[in-house]
């Protein structure tokens, strides 16, 4: 059937950035959720070239999930969207299997059609249980409910800007088969900033700049990184909660993009040993009234008290956190001191060691850095772990807390132990959650050779969570 007789919707790419930075801003300015809901059903209703609506959801390990529901079914039944939360490993028992997706208004994106097909829109969900409140399991309700609660009660506006490194490898599925391969493929050994224009490293980071840009994201910079074939592409930060979205969205359209260009893109935190690995340094920072709390002029290293307080809680958590952190096998490859590894439960202007990092600031962009997030972790999980102990965790009294040396665990074994023990991820999950984590991370180490050599094994990257095959799963 010719394509011009279909009608479906699909807008160039600067029409796109105008309607997703329209989104944003109301986002931003916190517009009533009822008013957006009128809105976009409104928009929905009239825009006669839409036939679908994408929803996505996050399960526990941070992997992503995608619904397509029929347009005009949408509109009618918006309110009751039902799913099978059994198939979602670390959500529901099949006794008690049925949930609810929630509509989250705020989160809504227009998608370039050339990649996400057209006569579609995303929107991102809350997962809802069978009596109407909110799913314990679903960590994105929870980070947006704690991040809502400092609102109304302190102020705060919770802010976050995460730099994501990936690989790029050659070959479509290049994890799936690396079973069989040991192995993957470079498209690029230039190395940090040196990519030739139109070789396929900048080809495709050009493209994933452009679907970001028309998605709003904002863009700043994007670079080749240290490793051969490694990338890494930055935009502007955002309220929290749009914050964990854009990860997710981030990851979506690199992988969207390499897979139509015949690669892959990878977020194993350490997919090759012998170079570095990928990051996701996580920037945070907290405002009230407009003005940036972490800003003193005169605090060290222009750190205010507040911002100091908020380290010290991290470091305390150090390795209650780690696991939540660094979710995988191949994760604690990463966490090795001869790669600029940042294991040292320690706080530095200048030391990338360091697992806290004091960069360079003003009154508006000075903040705290996170190095130890692998790029592999849930993003929800990450935002909510690091402002929950930011804000309400504890201090140590360890003398010379911020220099002492002490280490993060570097294998996934030790993490699991310390997970399993601390108080403090009790107090931050539930017990019922934590232990639901805390069997996923196990099953999957258990999987894996246990003690980590200097190879990459088949199983590290054949039973990763961003490589999940059911199939595979369900023969254990």
């Amino acid at each position: 059937m010719s394509n011009e007789l279909r009608n479906f919707l699909a807008h160039t790419y600067g029409e796109l950035e105008d309607l997703n930075i329209k989104a944003k801003d109301q986002r931003k300015n916190r517009v009533e959720s009822h008013k957006l809901q009128e809105e976009r059903l409104k928009y929905l209703t009239d825009e006669k070239r839409i036939k679908a609506v994408t929803l996505c959801f996050s399960d526990l390990e941070g992997r992503l999930h995608m619904l397509d529901y029929d347009k005009k079914f949408l509109v009618k039944s918006w309110d009751n969207l039902t799913f099978d939360g059994s198939s979602i490993r670390g959500f529901t028992a099949q006794r008690e299997s049925d949930l609810r997706l929630g509509i989250d208004w705020s989160a809504f994106y227009w998608g370039p059609s050339d990649f996400f097909g057209s006569g579609k829109v995303l929107v991102f969900g809350e997962v809802i249980e069978k009596k109407g409140g909110p799913y314990a399991a679903d960590i994105r309700g929870i980070l947006k409910a704690f991040a809502e609660a400092k609102h109304k009660s302190d102020g705060y506006t919770l802010n976050a800007a995460n730099e994501i490194e990936g690989f790029l490898f050659a070959g479509k599925d290049a994890e799936k088969h690396y079973y069989t391969t040991n192995k993957f493929e470079y498209v690029n050994t230039g190395g940090y900033y040196h990519s030739l224009p139109g070789d396929p490293l900048r080809s495709f980071i050009d493209t994933v700049a452009e679907v970001q840009r028309a998605m709003g994201f904002q863009n700043e910079k994007d670079h080749p990184e240290v490793a051969p074939s490694q990338f890494e592409i930055n935009y502007g930060y955002g309220e929290v909660v749009a914050a964990a979205d854009q990860i997710q969205l981030y990851k979506l359209v690199c992988r969207q993009v390499a897979t139509s260009l015949g690669m892959t893109a990878s977020f194993l935190p350490k997919p090759v040993v012998g170079v570095n690995g990928s990051g996701m340094h996580t920037n945070v920072s907290i405002m009230k009234d407009g003005k940036n709390l972490f800003w003193d002029p005169k605090g060290e290293d222009m750190l205010s008290s507040v911002g100091w307080s908020f380290v010290d809680r991290i470091l305390t958590h150090g390795n209650d956190l780690c696991l939540a952190l660094n979710p995988s096998v191949n994760a604690f490859r990463r966490l090795d001191p001869h790669f600029e590894a940042p294991n040292q439960i320690i706080a530095s202007a200048v030391d990338r060691g360091s697992m806290v990092r004091i960069p360079i600031g003003n009154d508006k962009s000075m903040r705290v850095e996170v190095r130890s997030v692998a790029p592999d972790a849930n993003p929800y999980l990450v935002l909510y772990s690091i402002f929950k102990t930011g804000i309400d965790g504890t201090t140590a009294k360890i003398a010379n807390l911020r220099q002492a040396k002490r280490y993060l665990p570097d294998n996934i074994y030790t993490a699991l132990e310390d997970f399993r023990k601390s108080e403090w991820m009790t107090t931050l999950l539930g017990e019922d959650v934590k232990g639901r984590y805390g069997d996923l991370k196990q099953a999957s180490a258990d999987r894996c050779a246990r003690l980590l050599g200097t190879v990459v094994k088949g199983p590290e990257i054949q039973f990763h969570h961003e490589v999940y095959n059911q199939f595979l799963w369900n023969q254990f």
